[in-house]
């Protein structure tokens, strides 16, 4: 199965622009592969051509619809709960810079839930969450991130940007599958939704990444 291929875009910055342009406002303050060529045995070309040409036709009962809206649940949980933990990350921030960025996109999580509500819509199935052990797991990261860093600190930001960004990785992975998987629904606009989510999770983990290299890190480094 095509998974999504995770293009990380890489975010070049200068130290010296790094260093003249920030401006640090605390709460307090001013992977050698080798492929083979895969060998068919008994599947004729005529066999092979009608395999590939066929396509879900939108049965609700097909194991294929019933994995994508298992994920589809999963996922919406992640994101009902992700709220909770971006209210505790934007207060346990130091730099007002991290805090505007968590509440940034705690603001985007409302849109994202109410277009994941849509592809449930398009699918003909009822908004439903299930537990993401992935998330749940990731969540108890923030907390334990919170609770063994000193409150104002650059070593707290950094943690938490590091916790922030497991979130958004794994959100990216999801998103970047189920948009795949969505190229072979009927209904296009299911792709369509989800490829905005994916792309506005790419622009968060990429704004976490310019606080890092900007000046959280540096100082995090120095304190």
């Amino acid at each position: 199965m095509k998974t999504y291929d995770n293009d990380e875009k890489e975010v070049k910055t200068d130290k010296s622009d790094r260093k003249s342009e920030s401006t640090i406002t605390t709460k307090t303050g001013t992977r050698k592969t080798t492929t083979a060529k895969a060998k068919t045995t008994g599947v004729s070309k005529s066999t092979a051509s009608t395999a590939s040409k066929s396509r879900y036709t939108g049965d609700a009962e097909s194991d294929f619809h019933t994995f994508f809206v298992d994920a589809l649940k999963d996922i919406y949980w992640a994101e009902l709960h992700l709220k909770k933990g971006l209210v505790k990350m934007c207060k346990a921030s130091t730099t007002e810079q991290l805090s505007e960025a968590f509440s940034k996109h705690y603001d985007e999580g409302d849109q994202q839930i109410a277009e994941l509500e849509t592809v449930f819509s398009l699918l003909g199935e009822k908004s439903e969450a299930k537990r993401c052990e992935a998330m749940a797991g990731l969540l108890e990261e923030v907390e334990s991130i919170i609770s063994d860093t000193k409150r104002n600190s650059f070593v707290r930001d950094a943690g938490l940007i590091l916790a922030a960004q497991k979130v958004e990785h794994y959100e990216i992975a999801t998103y970047g599958t189920l948009y795949a998987l969505a190229a072979y629904l009927p209904d296009k606009k299911v792709q369509k939704v989800l490829g905005a989510i994916l792309a506005e999770e790419k622009k968060t983990d990429i704004a976490l990444t310019k606080l890092a290299e900007e000046f959280i890190n540096e100082c995090a480094a120095v304190e």
